[in-house]
């Protein structure tokens, strides 16, 4: 490798373009404050959530997706036994309580899980976005 090679790696890419967008008043101060909140610039923290949004920075990391896909899968097994539920209610047939109460503590499982899971994943991301891990 050449030294202009070497030299062009280590040097940071200029940011030469630009990208116009308008806002309102409370749009523009709410937009610092988060900005603020993140320890980044309002230009850095925007720059990172558009590369996100365009999918060229991952939102999620592929340990995100692999627990988030786990919980839609909890998700529809709940719904196959709502629907059971549904369907012999409809039909005339009793439900016991205790049918009712196992699937509405399972909505309220998987519920909190993928709270946790996006309060986490917001976290990640803001540490992303200042360089922090």
């Amino acid at each position: 490798m050449d030294d202009g090679t070497f030299n062009a790696l280590l040097e940071p890419t200029k940011k030469a373009r630009t990208v116009h967008v308008r806002v309102t008043g409370d749009e523009h101060t709410a937009i610092e404050k988060a900005a603020e909140d993140a320890g980044m610039t309002v230009s850095s923290f925007f720059r990172s959530l558009l590369l996100e949004g365009a999918g060229v920075r991952p939102i999620m990391t592929r340990d995100d997706r692999l627990v988030m896909a786990a919980l839609l899968e909890d998700m529809r097994m709940i719904g196959i036994n709502l629907n059971q539920v549904a369907r012999a209610l409809n039909s005339g047939r009793g439900v016991h309580p205790s049918e009712l109460d196992i699937n509405l503590e399972n909505v309220q499982r998987v519920q909190a899980a993928v709270m946790s899971e996006l309060r986490a994943l917001t976290r990640r991301a803001g540490y992303q976005r200042r360089g922090e891990q």
